[in-house]
C-alpha cells in the first residue's frame, strides 16, 4: 500500500510539476494561443465551461466530430447512429479504442457516460433525461428509447459530448464529478495532459492512439504546448518571432502582415482572411425603456453602419451580418427565407431610423439634439464591452456615434469583465454586445435557443435582453421536436421564427466574429485554408472536435 501511494504520489508530481525549465526540440512542438486565459486547474469534461482546451477533443473523445464546413457528422467512438424509428435511435459503438490506461473503451462506457446525468441532475446535460426515457446496451449497440424526442438537441450532443471511463469514474464522489479537477485524466484521446505551468499546458502525444491503426490518423506534433497569453499584441508579436505556431487571437494588422510578411498564414488569402464563426449581436434590455418598444428597437437596427464597423475597426477580416444573423455555413442557409428578409429585413439607413423614431412619438422636444420619449422623458443609453477588447471597444464607439446622429443620446462604456458579465447576466444593461453563443453548429437551434434562452432571475446562457415572447417560444421548441430530416416542416417553422425577430428586432446582428487563425510557418506548414487542407482551424476550449485535431494531422514540419 505504500508503494502504491509513492507511485501515484510520483504521478502527481510528474502531472503538477513545473515546466518553465523543460527544453522541447523545436520541430516535434507545436506552440498555440487563443483558448487558455488563466493558470490550468480544471481537466474535469463533467464541467466544460472551467476545463482547459484541450481536454475535450485531445483528451477525451466525442462520438462524433463535427466539419462546420461540410456539415458532416464524422464517425469517431461511434462508427454510426441512426433513427430506426421515431423514438429509437441506434448508436454503434467502435471496437478496438481503450482509454490511455489499456483499458477497453465499450459500450458500458458511453451508457455510463449517459447515465451519469440521470444519477447527478445537476450534471449540465441532464436535461436529456427529461425526455430520455431508457438506454438499451446489446454487446457494443446502445438502442436510446426517447419518450419525446428533442431531434435538434440530440444531434448536437452527438458531437459535443465527451465520453468518460466507467472504472475510473463510477467511484467518485458527488463533489468529485461535478466540481472536481481531475488532474491526471485519463481520456481515449490523441494525446495524453503532461504537465503545466501558471502560463501553460502541455500535451503530449498518445503513440497508442485507436485511431492510428483504424483511421491512418497521426498527428504531426509530438507535444502541444498550449500558452496564456493575455494580449494581442503579445500574440502578434510572438508569431512574428516564431514563438507561436497557432493563434486564434484577433490580430491587427493581418492584412498588412500577409503582404509584407510571407510565414503569416490564413485561412483566406486576402479579405475576409478568416472564416466566420460567430455572430456579434447587440443586445437590447427589453425590460427598460425605450429599449421595451420594438419599433425602437428596429429604428436602432437602421441606425448602425456595420460596414464601417467592418472596415475601420477588422481591417476587413470580418464579413457584415445578414439581418438575421445566419452565419454563412450550409446547416444554416438552408433556412434562409429570403422572402421574409424582403418583407422585414433591414439595412443601414439613417434616415430610415428617423423617420421611424418620428412616426412613433419620439421627438426632440427641449432642442437638445436628442429625442425623448413619447412622454417627454429623456433618453441617455449606455452600451457595454469589457474594457481591454479592444475590436469592441472601437465598434461600440461607432455604434454610439450611429445613435447619437438620429438622435438617441447614447454612450459607449468599459467596465471590467466581471461587471460587464453581471451587468449582462443580472439584467442591469440598457445595450451590449455579445457572441458567446452564436457560433457555428449543425443546427439553428442551437443559435435561437441562445437568442431566446429560457428566462429566469439571472440570464447566464443566453437572451440577455430578456425578450418574453411565448410564440417564439413555442416555435423553437416546435422546431425541435421535429425530426432532423425533415426539412420542410422546419423550414415553415424558422420562415416564422425568422418574420417574428425581423418585427420585433430583440438583438440587432452586426458581423461575424472570426474564426481567428493566424498559422506561422516557420516550423510548421500545411495548415488548414481555402485551397486545402478543409479542416476548421479552431482550438478554443470545447471545439477541438470540428476540426483543430484533424488540422494537427495534416501538419507537416518545414524542416
Amino acid at each position: 500500500m505504500k508503494r502504491l501511494f509513492l507511485v501515484m504520489l510520483t504521478v502527481v508530481l510528474v502531472f503538477s510539476a513545473t515546466v518553465m525549465a523543460e527544453t522541447f526540440t523545436r520541430g516535434e512542438t507545436l506552440y498555440a494561443g487563443g483558448g487558455l486565459w488563466g493558470p490550468p486547474t480544471n481537466w474535469n469534461p463533467i464541467t466544460p465551461w472551467s476545463a482547459v482546451t484541450g481536454t475535450f477533443g485531445l483528451v477525451y473523445e466525442p462520438l462524433f466530430m463535427y466539419d462546420p464546413l461540410e456539415d458532416e457528422l464524422i464517425p469517431w467512438l461511434a462508427t454510426s447512429g441512426e433513427w430506426v424509428d421515431l423514438n429509437t435511435f441506434v448508436l454503434e459503438i467502435r471496437e478496438g479504442v481503450k482509454w490511455t490506461d489499456g483499458t477497453p473503451l465499450t459500450a458500458e462506457d458511453v451508457k455510463f457516460t449517459f447515465d451519469l446525468a440521470k444519477t447527478h441532475p445537476e450534471t449540465y446535460y441532464s436535461s436529456l433525461w427529461d425526455w430520455l426515457d431508457r438506454i438499451e446496451k446489446e454487446g457494443n449497440t446502445l438502442k436510446f428509447h426517447f419518450v419525446e424526442p428533442l431531434y435538434h438537441e440530440w444531434h448536437n450532443n452527438l458531437y459535443n459530448l465527451p465520453i468518460i471511463p466507467k472504472h475510473l469514474w463510477e467511484g467518485r464522489t458527488k463533489e468529485a464529478i461535478l466540481t472536481g479537477a481531475n488532474e491526471r485524466p485519463v481520456g481515449s484521446g490523441a494525446y495524453f495532459a503532461h504537465s503545466y505551468a501558471s502560463d501553460r499546458m502541455i500535451y503530449v502525444r498518445n503513440d497508442d492512439w485507436w485511431a492510428t491503426e483504424q483511421l491512418d490518423l497521426v498527428p504531426a506534433p509530438r507535444r502541444i504546448v498550449y500558452v496564456v497569453i493575455f494580449s494581442n499584441n503579445v500574440a502578434l508579436g510572438m508569431i512574428l518571432q516564431g514563438e507561436l505556431d497557432v493563434s486564434n487571437f484577433f490580430l491587427p494588422g493581418v492584412p498588412t502582415l500577409k503582404r509584407t510578411y510571407e510565414d503569416i498564414h490564413t485561412w483566406f488569402d486576402d479579405a475576409p482572411y478568416m472564416l466566420s464563426d460567430n455572430t456579434a449581436f447587440l443586445y437590447m434590455n427589453t425590460t427598460k425603456k425605450p429599449m421595451d418598444d420594438p419599433v425602437f428597437r428596429r429604428a436602432v437596427a437602421f441606425a448602425i453602419n456595420s460596414e464601417d464597423i467592418k472596415t475601420r475597426v477588422f481591417e476587413d477580416q470580418v464579413l457584415v451580418s445578414n439581418p438575421l444573423g445566419y452565419l454563412p455555413i450550409d446547416a444554416w442557409m438552408q433556412y434562409y427565407d429570403e422572402d421574409v428578409v424582403e418583407a422585414y429585413g433591414f439595412t443601414y439607413d439613417p434616415a430610415e431610423a428617423k423617420k421611424i423614431l418620428a412616426e412613433a412619438g419620439y421627438r426632440d422636444i427641449n432642442g437638445d439634439g436628442f429625442v425623448q420619449l413619447p412622454d417627454g422623458s429623456p433618453i441617455r443609453l449606455s452600451i457595454i464591452v469589457p474594457f481591454g477588447w479592444t475590436d469592441w471597444m472601437e465598434s461600440i464607439r461607432i455604434i454610439a456615434s450611429n445613435l447619437r446622429a438620429v438622435g438617441i443620446n447614447a454612450d459607449a462604456t468599459f467596465p471590467d469583465f466581471g461587471r460587464y458579465q453581471d451587468e449582462l447576466f443580472d439584467g442591469e444593461f440598457h445595450m451590449a454586445i455579445n457572441n458567446f453563443g452564436s457560433n457555428a453548429s449543425n443546427t439553428l437551434w442551437t443559435f435561437y435557443d441562445w437568442l431566446f434562452y429560457e428566462l429566469g432571475e439571472r440570464q447566464t446562457s443566453g437572451n440577455f435582453g430578456r425578450y418574453d415572447n411565448p410564440e417564439i417560444f413555442a416555435l423553437l421548441d416546435q422546431f425541435n421536436r421535429t425530426p432532423f430530416d425533415d426539412h420542410e416542416t422546419s423550414a415553415q417553422i424558422m420562415s416564422k421564427m425568422q418574420e417574428i425577430f425581423l418585427k420585433e428586432m430583440p438583438a440587432v446582428p452586426l458581423w461575424y466574429n472570426g474564426m481567428w487563425f493566424q498559422g506561422s510557418t516557420q516550423v510548421w506548414t500545411d495548415y488548414p485554408s481555402e485551397h486545402g487542407p478543409y479542416h476548421y482551424p479552431c482550438t478554443w476550449g470545447g471545439r477541438w472536435q470540428e476540426g483543430g485535431l484533424l488540422m494537427l494531422t495534416d501538419l507537416k514540419p518545414r524542416q
